[in-house]
């Protein structure tokens, strides 16, 4: 009975969490669109029940139609009068350009954000974190670092909506061959999903480094105080391009 009881909760536990917050997402929606709705347009005043998803529908035929609109002349014109008049409102206008900057780099089609997970150490020499690259640092923060670095993302866990922003030389990045969406589920269970080694078998048995090699460099250099060069081909993603 107690194996039975386990095994219902397996099956009825997802499937009953995955459709709350889907009914919470709709509910949401609804509760702001369909506020919006004339009374005489609205298909609820002549129903004698509720229509769940009728403002999140009305929603995305919204947003099909803004972008029908702004993509021919008309439409450019006053995205670009639109564009002019926030960008002389003092506050607003560096809300709006740092927004519009963000989702135009994600949702382009050549965008590289979110579309790779590496491995880092973080936050010491020695401990490995997954992270999300989302893009080549560039500009001031790459002139004044001598190594080419790239951005990345490390998510917290459970929530992968907050973390850390870092600049990390590339040679320091360990590429995973789990997809986005497995690492995202390894990071939000906390390392309860783990995806499987999808890189060839003699790959798998080959280690790219240790946290050995980094605990002798770091007490040399606290006690000695003195620089210390790891040797040409010892980093990680040097280790896994050879």
């Amino acid at each position: 009975m107690r194996a039975y009881f386990f095994a219902g909760i397996l099956v009825i536990a997802p499937i009953s969490i995955t459709l709350y917050l889907a009914w919470l997402f709709i509910g949401f929606v609804d509760s702001k669109i369909t506020p919006l709705i004339p009374l005489k347009y609205n298909p609820e005043t002549y129903l004698p029940f509720a229509l769940p998803g009728l403002g999140l529908l009305i929603l995305v035929l919204a947003l099909m139609l803004t972008g029908a609109m702004t993509a021919g002349f008309m439409g450019r014109v006053w995205m670009r009068f639109t564009e002019q008049v926030l960008a002389r409102m003092p506050v607003i206008r560096n809300i709006y350009s740092a927004v519009k900057q963000i989702f135009e780099t994600v949702l382009a089609d050549k965008s590289a954000a979110f579309r790779e997970a590496v491995l880092v150490e973080y936050p010491r020499r020695g401990i490995w974190a997954i992270a999300f690259i989302t893009g080549r640092t560039e500009e001031e923060v790459q002139n004044i670092t001598e190594e080419e670095c790239i951005n990345i993302f490390l998510p917290t866990t459970p929530n992968p909506t907050s973390g850390f922003l870092l600049f990390v030389p590339k040679k320091d990045l360990i590429s995973l061959s789990m997809t986005v969406e497995e690492a995202i589920k390894m990071v939000i269970s906390g390392g309860i999903i783990t995806p499987p080694d999808h890189r060839p078998k003699d790959q798998q048995k080959t280690p790219l480094t240790a946290a050995h090699v980094y605990e002798e460099l770091d007490i040399l250099r606290e006690k000695e105080r003195a620089p210390v060069l790891a040797p040409k081909g010892s980093r990680p993603s040097e280790k896994q391009n050879s």
